[in-house]
């Protein structure tokens, strides 16, 4: 029933913790980040550093977001949300947020200054997009912010290898910030009647499906063109790629075309991912 608070478990189970981190975005954004440590040639043990400090921002984030927003998801009956569903407390997802979040502060200084900050940079993101930036015209900042640091830190997790060049943060930045449309779209008709007014909420479905296609074809560009020197046989077959899935993603927000939009939207964003550890690859 709408409106009516579950009661919590005072042991919440493994399974309602682990949904309640976001688990799909969660455990993707790690396993891009600990590919592309292996793809730059981050000694092993400092890629499973990497691996784990990424995995502990992101459960924190997914944590923070639903203790948050917990009298809002109650409001609308999100029955996905293990914290509706009473498997869970508010404050116990406030104490597993607080806890990976120091927890990630420290593996992710164990990698130096440099890389810990960069990584710390997207915890720090998602933490400000959940306290109130997601209501704002600039929701989309965070994602910007970070995950164009994310594939820096990364890097910069290799001893001796210099600062990523600007193109991969670049990427980055686009690749989040069409995570964000992507990620809002099908929750929009609930947040606008519990007051959450982003940007893809001001902007529309239509418009917000068109810029969240560009965005993902930006940063196939960028991933191809960006790097010194010719781009190789593989980046030109990723463009051809893109250029006719960009026009069926920004078909997106339309109801007749959606169905067809969305494996197009999954396959740039498989594309992009691809382009992305390639071109850690070519840092070494």
């Amino acid at each position: 029933m709408v409106g009516v608070r579950a009661r919590a478990s005072r042991w919440p189970s493994v399974r309602a913790l682990v949904l309640a981190t976001h688990a799909p975005p969660a455990a993707a954004v790690t396993l891009v980040a600990t590919l592309l440590a292996v793809t730059a040639q981050v000694p092993p043990g400092r890629v499973a550093l990497v691996g784990l400090a990424v995995l502990a921002g992101q459960a924190s984030i997914g944590w923070s977001n639903d203790w948050l927003d917990a009298d809002r998801d109650r409001a609308v009956a999100r029955a996905d949300k293990p914290v509706v569903q009473g498997a869970v407390s508010p404050a116990v997802l406030r104490s597993a947020a607080l806890v990976s979040a120091a927890a990630a502060v420290v593996l992710s200084l164990l990698l130096g200054w440099v890389p810990g900050l960069l990584l710390l940079v997207l915890v720090a993101s998602g933490w400000a997009y959940n306290a109130g930036l997601k209501r704002t015209a600039a929701s989309g900042l965070p994602y910007v912010t970070g995950f164009g640091a994310l594939p820096a830190g990364v890097v910069a997790a290799a001893p001796g290898v210099p600062a990523a060049p600007w193109w991969l943060p670049a990427a980055g930045a686009a690749l989040g910030a069409a995570a964000h449309l992507a990620n809002v779209a099908p929750d929009i008709a609930d947040d606008l009647a519990t007051g959450v007014r982003g940007l893809p909420h001001r902007l529309g479905p239509r418009v917000a499906a068109v810029l969240g296609a560009v965005l993902l074809g930006t940063a196939s560009l960028v991933l191809v063109l960006g790097p010194a020197g010719p781009p190789a046989w593989w980046g030109w077959v990723g463009l051809v790629l893109a250029v006719p899935a960009v026009a069926v993603a920004a078909l997106a927000g339309t109801a007749r075309f959606r169905r067809l939009a969305f494996p197009a939207v999954m396959l740039l964003t498989v594309l992009d991912v691809v382009l992305l550890l390639a071109g850690g690859a070519a840092l070494t």
